[in-house]
């Protein structure tokens, strides 16, 4: 399906918006080289006067690390380097990093970010890797697609794991699930998001439960036609959950 540019449509939104949150779920990080995508970031921050929250993952589309001639097996690796430029150029308007897959020496990234020290990184992937990033360098982990009984049973565990060996504090839990709203219960192993409308109402409950510091809803119905980069349904399935769900203004399930 055609994406349009994360950091063109989020300076579009800066500037139509006033309150709202932006971010992107997720910027792959080997894609872009890091100075221009910490310079875009923080003039995107700037232009929502501190809305934007950083989402970031190495990626996973072989394809187009080809088309990018960027090797897909050092993904994890650059992204590590990538993700810890962006913010040294964030944290200074002259920057300067040294890495294996990135160097560069004083260089000028001014205008800073609002945010200091800057925007809020969400990490987002499932390898170790991930959780390593996340907790080295995020914070926030960002899982994405996931079924309650693996976030409970594997991912948040293995988190704490990292986070224990590496004597860093864990960082918080902002997952990206689906929003499905089917019209009987599904079974053992739904993900996340996926269900009716109580089976939905229970997840983001056990999200809350977990201490999830945010919840980013992507609703999703295979086969609808797209139209204008969403379904028909999108809309009216967000304003049901608002209604019958989700306090807004608590920012807490009904």
């Amino acid at each position: 399906a055609p994406f349009y540019d994360p950091f063109a449509t989020l300076a579009w939104l800066a500037g139509v918006t006033r309150t709202v949150g932006l971010g992107t779920t997720v910027t792959i990080l080997p894609y872009r080289h890091p100075v221009h995508t910490a310079r875009v970031a923080a003039n995107i921050d700037r232009f929502s006067n501190g809305r934007l929250v950083f989402g970031a993952a190495a990626g996973w589309a072989a394809r187009e690390f080809a088309v990018l001639d960027v090797p897909y097996r050092k993904r994890g690796a650059i992204s590590d380097e990538y993700l810890a430029a962006i913010k040294a150029c964030w944290a200074d308007e002259v920057a300067s990093f040294d890495g294996a897959h990135v160097s560069f020496r004083e260089v000028h990234t001014g205008p800073l970010p609002v945010q200091r020290p800057g925007p809020p990184v969400w990490v987002g992937g499932h390898s170790y890797g991930a959780l390593r990033r996340a907790v080295k360098l995020g914070d926030a982990w960002h899982p994405t697609s996931v079924s309650g009984d693996w976030l409970l049973g594997v991912g948040l565990p293995a988190l704490r794991q990292v986070a224990e060996e590496r004597e860093r504090p864990v960082p918080d839990l902002c997952p990206r699930i689906k929003l499905r709203v089917t019209p009987r219960p599904l079974g053992p192993g739904r993900l996340l998001g996926e269900g009716t409308a109580a089976q939905i109402a229970d997840d983001l409950g056990l999200l809350q439960d977990l201490g999830a510091r945010a919840v980013v809803l992507d609703p999703t119905y295979p086969g609808d036609r797209r139209e204008a980069g969403r379904t028909a349904r999108d809309l009216d399935v967000l304003e049901a959950l608002v209604k019958e769900v989700i306090d807004v203004d608590a920012g807490c399930v009904r």
